[in-house]
């Protein structure tokens, strides 16, 4: 459902078009303790980071484990709500909090019709 997903921008009342590109752990890559979440809006590359240690808090208040697409779809979310509320106005990159990570996972997992990979 959030691979490929379109929102309606708050200020411009545009549909704008979001594509998921690519999950990379960012410690490689810019040396923080993240996910990163690569999105195409627009054609224009938006990355989500979520914070490792939402896996660890989810794991220890679950049982369970947060997956690829399961991450795919918390970020995708996210994206679509900062856009449609106007918060996502021009950025690039967005870094989520722990409790902002697992609040759009229990938004994701409560919606009809959406059946991430639950481990």
């Amino acid at each position: 459902m959030y691979r490929d997903f379109r929102a309606i921008d708050r200020w411009s009342k545009r549909e704008v078009h979001c594509l998921y590109q690519a999950l990379i752990v960012a410690i490689a890559t810019r040396h923080a303790d993240a996910v990163d979440i690569k999105f195409l809006v627009e054609g224009r590359p938006v990355w989500v980071a979520l914070p490792h240690p939402a896996w660890v808090e989810y794991k220890n208040r679950t049982g369970r484990a947060i997956t690829d697409p399961l991450a795919i779809a918390i970020a995708g979310h996210y994206l679509k709500t900062a856009l449609e509320s106007g918060e996502g106005v021009g950025r690039e990159m967005y870094s989520l909090t722990i409790e902002e990570t697992l609040r759009h996972l229990e938004a994701v997992v409560k919606e009809p019709n959406q059946q991430p990979a639950l481990a």
